[in-house]
């Protein structure tokens, strides 16, 4: 049988996985090496890193030889690149769209404040650019920086069971933080997919 595990974040316990679903978050950098894993069978809970079939995911990766790579390896190097983000907090959860801005971005930014400051989440927005408050915990920003900026910026006024989903309206991307993997999964695959017109929105586009 294919070993599994679960993953304990804020208190709540998610899965279990596959290894292959693991290494994906990982890829995705929603699986620390500090995040808390248990194998099933398992009553305590340790860092990924310790685990024997994890460990390896978190070790650097070997210096690229560009020249004398196989075609193969150097492959495997730009996958590996095009997965880089800035720097940001490991907290599994967290999801940002690839970038490429050009002008100011328009965002639509709505949060679930239990443990942090909701004074503390708008001041760093309004450092942001320009924004405005529609509802109690939900703003509009117009600014010049990338939703990973933005996200990466909001996030440390987060504690360990807020949540925060970003929508950048100009560019039709998402960054969200801290749901869990389910929640994260479905809205991914969602966000993904392509939009489907019924008869009548056909009918209406083509006028």
């Amino acid at each position: 049988m294919a070993e599994t595990w679960t993953i304990s974040v804020g208190g709540r316990v998610y899965g279990p996985y596959s290894l292959e679903q693991m290494q994906g978050f990982h890829a995705e950098n929603r699986l620390a090496d500090h995040s808390l894993i248990a194998r099933a069978g398992e009553e305590h809970f340790h860092p990924a890193a310790e685990d024997p079939a994890l460990a390896a995911l978190f070790q650097p990766a070997p210096t690229a030889q560009a020249e004398s790579a196989p075609t193969s390896e150097r492959a495997t190097e730009a996958i590996s690149q095009s997965r880089s983000e800035p720097a940001q907090p490991h907290r599994f959860g967290a999801r940002a769209e690839p970038e490429n801005n050009q002008g100011p971005a328009h965002f639509v930014i709505v949060a679930d404040m239990k443990s942090g400051s909701i004074a503390g989440l708008e001041d760093e927005i309004f450092k942001l650019g320009q924004a405005h408050r529609f509802c109690t915990q939900a703003w509009v920003l117009v600014s010049e920086g990338s939703i990973n900026i933005v996200r990466n910026a909001l996030v440390q006024r987060l504690g360990k069971l807020d949540t925060i989903f970003i929508v950048d309206a100009a560019h039709d991307r998402a960054a969200w933080f801290n749901f869990g993997p389910e929640t994260d999964t479905r809205i991914r695959k969602m966000w993904s997919r392509p939009v489907e017109f019924n008869g009548t929105e056909k009918r209406a586009a083509r006028r």
